[in-house]
């Protein structure tokens, strides 16, 4: 087992419909991001040098700040276990200010990441082997010389093997139905 990745929004019940999860709408083949995806995101903690999605950024010439900024929801779970470790009402009250102030930084916010992610689409789409771009690590988690590769391609099952371009193709069409549905606001969730 490992950590997972998936886009949470602000309206689920208009999302997560009996009909979404009908295996004929294959809605989890064309919206399900891969681990390597989520390994991606969380480089920053992980390595010592630039992390591949900020390279990517700038190879392509888009500012992905709003793919980070959807990690800064804060987790329910987390928040919870945050105050019960909380030494006092006024600690209490801050943690839910901080929280509070980062859940409203991303109000409203579908309508930049879709164009944050469809311009990473259409820029990388021009790049041969990206995979060769980056900066090698000793800390692999995410076998770029496969995931990296044949940006124009869908090597994936949706989810096992997904490459880079894959995952951004899902993301995109998961941001759209989103849309469609009435959806203002998303971020990442772990678990």
């Amino acid at each position: 087992m490992g950590l997972d990745i998936s886009i949470s929004t602000d309206n689920p019940k208009n999302i997560h419909t009996s009909d979404y999860f009908d295996e004929k709408n294959g809605n989890y083949k064309k919206h399900s991001l891969s681990r390597e995806f989520c390994n991606l995101m969380c480089r920053r903690n992980v390595i010592n040098h630039e992390p591949e999605l900020d390279q990517i950024g700038k190879i392509a010439g888009v500012d992905i700040s709003s793919l980070y900024e959807m990690e800064s929801y804060p987790d329910e779970e987390a928040l919870n276990c945050d105050l019960d470790f909380a030494e006092s009402e006024e600690e209490k009250q801050k943690i839910l200010t901080e929280a509070e102030t980062r859940k409203s930084l991303l109000i409203g916010n579908i309508d930049k990441v879709i164009q944050t992610v469809t311009t990473l689409i259409e820029s990388l789409q021009n790049i041969d082997k990206l995979e060769e771009r980056l900066v090698q690590t000793d800390f692999d988690t995410l076998n770029p010389t496969y995931y990296f590769s044949d940006f124009k391609l869908d090597k994936g099952e949706g989810y096992i093997r997904n490459n880079f371009g894959q995952d951004l193709r899902n993301f995109k069409r998961f941001l759209e139905y989103a849309k469609s549905r009435g959806v203002k606001t998303v971020w990442f969730s772990y678990g």
